[in-house]
């Protein structure tokens, strides 16, 4: 069996490369509005206006109920996010953007999007969609293995 090299490790890499792109934009979501990465997560989750729950938000963004349940409890106190019971199911709350938190979505999305751009620059248009379909396999077969509880002998 070859010897583990940190810098060639698939997870470790594509983790490095994830904090290093959350960072560019996390430092004008923190200075501008003193947003964690979790927090602006999930209001980039809520910023296509539809109500969900804490349950679909953890899906959503990957993270997990405690994070999530953190980050909802700073937004509300912030009265950037709002809660409501489910109509139809009375034991769940539906988390929803206030309109000051669809407004800061609103200010931080164009600046995330141009952060993107700059970071795909140099990518022919064939490298971001082989890029993007890459990603998608990649968290499908991640998808597969969790529900077979890792796929490992």
């Amino acid at each position: 069996m070859p010897a583990l090299v940190l810098s060639e490790y698939l997870p470790y890499r594509l983790s490095v490369v994830s904090n290093k792109a959350s960072g560019l934009i996390a430092r004008a979501y923190q200075a501008r509005f003193g947003l964690s990465i979790w927090e602006w997560r999930v209001i980039a989750v809520l910023g296509g206006g539809e109500a969900i729950t804490a349950q679909a938000i953890c899906e959503a963004t990957a993270m997990d109920k405690v994070t999530v349940s953190r980050a909802l409890r700073a937004l509300a106190e912030r009265a950037l996010v709002r809660r409501r019971t489910s109509p139809s199911d009375k034991r769940a709350a539906l988390v929803s953007l206030t309109p000051e938190g669809q407004s800061i979505f609103d200010e931080i999305a164009p600046l995330a999007m141009e952060w993107e751009r700059s970071l795909l620059e140099g990518f022919s248009a064939e490298e971001k969609r082989q890029l993007g379909g890459l990603l998608d396999r990649l968290w499908q077969r991640a998808d597969e293995l969790a529900r077979n509880d890792g796929g490992l002998p």
